[in-house]
Parts: structure tokens; sequence; C-alpha cells
């Protein structure tokens, strides 16, 4: 599903600037939060993924034990790389991400100071080299979307996969 509303209901923001929410162990805990600056920083997408690998192993999305919990882990660091990417390509490079955990849905943010709104080039043609980074995130993705903060540059995009059964 592609959208823009700001934030899937019920979701909380996310503690900016905190390493690992309060409260957040092993996957057997609450919501979890783990976040990453990323402004300034080079090599922002290997840097995002290995984050991201590093949350999923410690809530236990990683080692899977089946293919298709491998396959949900792959597509989560999938969606990292494609949203920090977009955020290179067109809007100067990300500030932060988050991740967010609650053991049925992974949360993936990432802000910048783009002005530009993300949305699936359409159509979509397979042949072509490059533009396939939203339709991917809108084909992996439960949801996904863009929040804006009326007065300030820059937006926070958000997507969300499931876990697997």
């Amino acid at each position: 599903m592609s959208t823009t509303r700001p934030d899937s209901p019920g979701s909380p923001e996310p503690s900016a600037g905190s390493q690992e929410s309060p409260g957040s162990g092993g996957a057997s805990g609450g919501r979890q939060t783990r976040s990453l600056s990323l402004a300034g920083e080079s090599g922002v997408v290997p840097l995002a993924r290995d984050f991201a690998r590093q949350a999923l192993y410690a809530w236990g999305w990683l080692p899977a034990e089946t293919a298709d919990r491998r396959a949900a882990a792959e597509d989560v660091l999938l969606v990292v790389s494609e949203l920090v990417t977009n955020a290179c390509l067109h809007a100067e490079g990300p500030d932060e991400m988050w991740i967010t955990c609650d053991n049925k849905v992974i949360r993936v943010e990432v802000s910048d100071g783009g002005a530009g709104q993300p949305a699936p080039r359409t159509p979509h043609r397979a042949g072509r080299p490059g533009g396939h980074g939203m339709f991917i995130v809108q084909r992996l993705c439960l949801d996904w979307g863009v929040v804006r903060t009326p007065g300030l540059a820059g937006k926070k995009v958000w997507a969300e996969l499931g876990a697997p059964a």
C-alpha cells in the first residue's frame, strides 16, 4: 500500500537521540526503538544496513530459523537501503534513522532536509534503470508515508513491515 498520510494508526513518535529506548531488551520486550545519526557521515547506506542488522539480531529476527523469517529480515534491510538511498539522491543525505520493533511490526524511519515528496514512479517499468526504490518499498511494506512538521524544513519517511508468522 502506498500512502502519504503522516503516520500509521497508533504509532508514537520514536524517542530521538537515544540509541535504544528504555526498557528495550530482547525480542520478548514491548516496543523497542534504536536511532542512528547519519548527518555528515559518509557511506551511510551500508552504515544504516549494518545498524539495522544489529537491531534485528538483538530483537531475535536474526539468525533466522526459517526461510520466511530470513526473507522478512532481508526485506527490512532492503527497505532501510532504499529509504536511506532516496535521502542521499533526493535530499542531500539523511539526518537520522530510527528502527522500531513491537514483535509484530518493524518500523523504519529516515529523516532528511529535503522538500521533495517520495512516490513510486508510474508507470513502473522493470527494465528501466533506476527509479525503483519507492516501488520496492510499496511492494514490501504493510504501509509507508511521510511526516512533515509545520514550520520546519525536511521530512521523515516511514515504512512498516510485518513480522513473519
